[in-house]
């Protein structure tokens, strides 16, 4: 018998997905799993779901998810993410961009669901400064101890267009672009990821194939929401800069720069989350693996293992589990000359952390 490469971290399946394949997960503060759907190609039924005694229902209601021209700004066309706050609100994120399209105007949006009611309570769109015809919402973070009504910080992971935070002040809705282009922000240009023993590219039907380019994408937020700490999604660098400063509209966005913390490499991740203690978890899709990045800076793996194919999205419920999406990403059509390589189920997992997740109030 020969050696063999060693796994380890003890995980559990939480919901098998024999449908369309997920991105985001989300845990509320009384233990409620919500779920999303971005509209890649396969048969959404509905973008955003709650499991409810082992089923998926649509989430807040299916009308919420049935979209028209008519009620753009007030239904579900994509969502990327979907995030509870701890305080009774589910934050949903919607790319308004099906199939990765230029956005739908009125259809980017942030919108508040009541998680007591079960209804909308807000939306947030977006001007054309700050959603571009290029960007790609792809996952947010709140924080209630700043400002009237607290702020959110949103990634643009965009594939063919600037990087950038967006910043919103959720008391008026207004927002902006920051570190917009910036190297933290953007796709590592010397960057090429191997994903199961392969080089992962896009590789088109008619054979053509160009490099895997994605910008901002994971983001998480320190438990005094003092850090945002972020990553490019094609890069395996992990950089943070003070919400401060994001807020402050004085600071011009070149000076800004000087403002980023460079933390190394931490592997290639998509989805982070932070813990009550201040320690980040972090993907490493190339490796199958889940990080673990202290307040300081020292990195440790928690889990190792070959079935995690492609970890997504990350979230810490009341449990004090890490629940994660593994999906199975890399495997689409788009990376394998229209070849479709992913095998179901696609799966919501869970590992014992024994920490509960960062507050976003006092």
């Amino acid at each position: 018998m020969l050696p063999s490469e060693k796994y380890f971290g003890k995980f559990e399946a939480v919901f098998l997905f024999y449908g369309a394949m997920p991105t985001g997960v989300t845990v509320s503060e009384t233990g409620r799993i919500f779920i999303c759907f971005p509209k890649w190609g396969d048969d959404v039924k509905f973008t955003v779901a709650e499991i409810v005694s082992g089923t998926l229902q649509p989430y807040p209601s299916l009308d919420a998810n049935v979209v028209s021209p008519s009620n753009i700004t007030t239904s579900f066309v994509s969502v990327q993410s979907v995030v509870a706050d701890g305080k009774g609100t589910l934050w949903v994120l919607d790319t308004g961009a099906p199939n990765f399209s230029e956005p739908i105007k009125g259809g980017a949006k942030l919108v508040a669901v009541d998680l007591n009611s079960n209804t909308i309570r807000r939306v947030y769109t977006f001007t054309e400064d700050v959603v571009l015809p290029t960007t790609y919402l792809n996952d947010v973070r709140v924080d209630f101890r700043v400002g009237k009504a607290g702020y959110a910080y949103i990634t643009d992971s965009s594939s063919r267009g600037p990087g950038a935070i967006i910043v919103v002040d959720l008391e008026t809705g207004y927002a902006w672009r920051r570190l917009n282009g910036a190297n933290s922000t953007s796709p590592d240009r010397f960057f090429l990821p191997k994903v199961e023993g392969k080089i992962l590219m896009n590789r088109n039907k008619d054979g053509s194939a160009s490099p895997f380019r994605l910008a901002s994408d994971g983001i998480a937020i320190s438990p005094d929401g003092k850090i945002l700490y972020f990553c490019p999604l094609s890069s395996r660098h992990l950089y943070s800069i003070s919400t401060d400063a994001l807020r402050d509209r004085t600071i011009p966005d070149m000076n800004l720069l000087s403002h980023v913390k460079y933390w190394g490499e931490k592997g290639a991740s998509d989805g982070m989350i932070t813990d009550a203690k201040g320690n980040v978890y972090a993907g490493d899709y190339e490796n199958n693996s889940i990080r673990k990045i202290l307040p300081n800076g020292i990195m440790e793996t928690i889990a190792h293992d070959p079935r995690i194919l492609w970890p997504d999205t990350f979230s810490i419920g009341p449990d004090q589990y890490l629940y994660f999406i593994v999906n199975q990403l890399h495997r689409q059509a788009r990376f394998h000359y229209g070849d479709d390589l992913r095998q179901k189920p696609y799966s919501l997992l869970r590992m014992k952390i024994d920490e509960p997740p960062a507050p976003t109030f006092w």
